[in-house]
């Protein structure tokens, strides 16, 4: 088997990756749903699609560091049971009052809340699970690979969705996602305990939240893709938003063609993600790097003139931006201690995800007031300053380090925040 799919040799990780291609394909069917029932609702507001997002994402602000500590201290595998087995009834739940023709925009709003609080439990738990599967050795290959099959399901799950809201209307998509849960739950169930890696639980004392929050503060090799990734998520990573506005008021299309949009920027994050998979040793700079060049791709995108163009361009636009929270990803589980990844991981996605319900609402607006492609624009400027800012400081921390005498900055590194030179690949710990 090629160094691409290493980690598929291994049984509970193959059984994991198939459960998740399912779920996650309905989840992005779910998504697309979500976007075009609040815009038949709401005359086709951005305003109303970026409050939906935000309370989608609020929970993961508010509950996401929490949600880290979850992971630590009881067995990921059972908590992920539990959170998948909740996101299809609240699939269920807000089919069947779609189905009924009683569902309203404030169902939404809280049909999208509930399913926040849940995603702030499963989200760093799902991500932390993965270096149970496979152990230390194939974990950058298992995130590629985890990544892959996420836009695999970006590719699948809006398409499939473009052609029933078309055909029969948005609740048999949400009613689609409460079944593809039976899959993973199924998948978990197969799985062999005795063959997994299994962290050191976590035992419950105070501060344990606030031990989490200070390792990743004093460790540069942490906080650098974290901080980038928390920017980019929260200004550019809006395409749910963006994009259904360009393709409704701009280009005056329908839902397949939304779904096209959706799944062409996946079809690149596939591409991206399959290379990370070949991936061995994630570096900063490539972080660094990737958070410029989606910003910039990100800006093309919200200039082009036609449809068509618009859609070709997206691909590059979702291979630079997988090639980004790829390495960030990795990069960040590499580095981080066994028995503080959950909490890491609930310090990534909380920034990742939790800066949404800011970042929503604003760009929601900016595309209502000032036209739906400075959505796009405003993100990549925003995604790309970014990304250069922490280049220029990265190179000059690099420049101070090489011009200090070698004893003293021996004694910088063991006093104060762990760093890793730019170039240098981040090491297992």
């Amino acid at each position: 088997m090629s160094r691409t799919f290493a980690s598929l040799r291994i049984r509970n990780y193959r059984l994991f990756a198939s459960g998740q291609l399912v779920s996650l394909t309905g989840t992005w069917m779910q998504r697309v749903g979500q976007d075009w029932l609040v815009l038949r609702l709401s005359d086709n507001s951005g305003t109303a699609i970026g409050i939906t997002t935000a309370l989608q994402f609020l929970p993961i602000l508010l509950l996401g560091l929490q949600g880290g500590v979850i992971a630590d201290r009881f067995s990921k595998r059972k908590v992920i049971l539990a959170t998948q087995v909740t996101m299809g009834l609240i699939a269920l739940g807000l089919g069947l009052l779609d189905l009924l023709g009683a569902a309203t925009l404030y169902d939404v709003y809280l049909f999208a809340f509930l399913l926040g609080m849940v995603t702030a439990v499963d989200n760093p738990t799902r991500q932390a699970f993965v270096s149970e599967l496979v152990g230390g050795e194939e974990l950058p290959n298992a995130v590629g690979l985890n990544s892959a099959t996420f836009n695999a399901a970006r590719i699948l799950g809006p398409a499939a969705a473009g052609l029933l809201i078309d055909g029969v209307g948005t609740a048999w998509v949400f009613l689609g996602n409460a079944a593809s849960f039976i899959a993973v739950i199924a998948c978990l169930l197969m799985m062999r305990p005795s063959e997994l890696f299994p962290a050191p639980r976590l035992a419950h004392q105070r501060g344990n939240l606030r031990e989490g929050l200070s390792y990743v503060r004093h460790r540069r090799e942490l906080l650098v893709p974290i901080v980038l990734v928390g920017v980019v998520g929260t200004f550019g990573l809006n395409f749910q938003i963006t994009l259904a506005l360009v393709d409704k008021v701009v280009f005056h299309r329908g839902a397949a063609s939304f779904g096209l949009l959706t799944s062409l920027l996946a079809a690149g994050a596939l591409a991206g993600a399959l290379l990370g998979a070949r991936r061995t040793h994630p570096t900063t700079r490539l972080v660094i790097v990737g958070a410029i060049a989606f910003g910039v791709l990100e800006v093309v995108v919200g200039l082009m003139p036609t449809f068509a163009m618009l859609a070709i361009a997206l691909v590059p636009v979702g291979l630079a931006n997988i090639t980004f929270s790829t390495a960030a990803n990795s990069s960040v589980q590499l580095a981080s201690a066994p028995e503080m990844r959950g909490r890491v991981m609930g310090v990534y996605m909380l920034v990742f995800a939790g800066g949404t319900p800011l970042g929503a609402p604003l760009v929601g607006w900016i595309s209502q007031e000032f036209g739906a492609r400075w959505g796009l624009i405003g993100g990549g400027i925003v995604s790309a300053g970014a990304g250069a800012v922490v280049l220029a400081l990265s190179l000059r921390h690099a420049a101070a380090r090489r011009h200090e005498p070698a004893g003293r900055a021996g004694r910088s590194g063991r006093s104060g925040p762990a760093t890793v030179p730019l170039p240098v690949p981040v090491s297992v710990q």
